[in-house]
């Protein structure tokens, strides 16, 4: 398992009956996670008195208990500052655990020797963003919601890379493969962060197990001749990393040289030294 353990600000605190406590910075959330099927005690003073709790609904969806939690806040990843608020359907903005990720790529932005252009699709709030652009990648951000976007710039902008090389996009990120394959536009390195299900600006329909194969062997045809890494995540129930790896050797074995790994992704669990599984990922790199 690749895991996120770089972080100072963050930390996974204890898990329990379908819910995680973490710290984000000075606050406290407590908030659901599927893969939490264990029941253990709760010992840390953090599930009674904490800052924000996201209470899943029996209908579907939920809503936010709120204790002394400001609108926003923000925490440091090494170089990096996001910018934190809680919203729909649990979620801060921010998946922590892509920090694995961030430093692998991030390695291999720095030690290239040359200028690399990075496209990140489905690319949310920017984490991926940011840091490769920390890493010296101009970047390409694209991604179907515009408060999304609106929000990776504003990160950027506390990371003191608002004047960084980074074009940021609202659009349908197959739509816009498409138009980029047709102006013959490369890119060395591809980043994506396909949901399970989602609807595009025109209302495109994005189903993961129908769309992510034919997805990425499009995206492939933009990577330049001399690629530098092609990652995908995955968050869906049933795509396991040997799927990721399956596709990804699929795709590129036949076009280019290099190697496939896959992994699950996780976070260390300060309470127990144990780690949760947060997803899965794939990473192409070249030989």
């Amino acid at each position: 398992m690749w895991i996120a353990d770089g972080w100072k600000d963050y930390e996974v605190l204890d898990t329990s009956s379908g819910e995680k406590l973490e710290r984000w910075g000075d606050y406290l959330l407590v908030r659901p996670d599927p893969q939490v099927i264990w029941n253990t005690e709760k010992k840390h003073y953090g599930w009674k008195k904490f800052n924000g709790h996201y209470h899943r609904s029996n209908k579907g969806g939920g809503e936010w208990e709120f204790h002394k939690l400001p609108e926003e806040w923000t925490i440091n990843y090494k170089e990096l500052t996001f910018n934190l608020k809680p919203f729909s359907f649990k979620h801060t903005g921010l998946f922590p655990e892509q920090a694995a990720n961030w430093d692998w790529f991030s390695s291999l932005i720095k030690e290239a020797g040359r200028p690399i252009k990075v496209l990140n699709l489905f690319a949310y709030t920017g984490g991926a963003t940011v840091s490769a652009a920390k890493a010296g990648a101009s970047v390409t951000h694209v991604d179907a919601a515009k408060g999304m976007v609106a929000w990776a710039k504003e990160n950027a902008a506390s990371s003191g890379l608002a004047d960084a090389p980074i074009r940021y996009l609202v659009d349908d990120c197959v739509k816009f493969v498409e138009r980029e394959i047709r102006r013959g536009n490369k890119y060395d390195a591809i980043i994506m962060d396909p949901p399970s299900y989602g609807r595009g600006p025109k209302g495109e329909i994005w189903k993961i197990e129908e769309s992510v194969f034919p997805f990425i062997q499009l995206s492939a045809k933009l990577l330049s001749d001399n690629p530098l890494f092609f990652l995908i995540n995955s968050y869906t129930t049933g795509l396991q990393p040997a799927v990721l790896s399956y596709m990804l050797h699929t795709v590129l074995d036949p076009i280019h040289e290099g190697t496939v790994e896959a992994n699950e992704i996780g976070l260390p669990v300060k309470g127990n030294g144990l780690v949760l599984p947060c997803g899965a990922s794939g990473r192409w790199t070249a030989k």
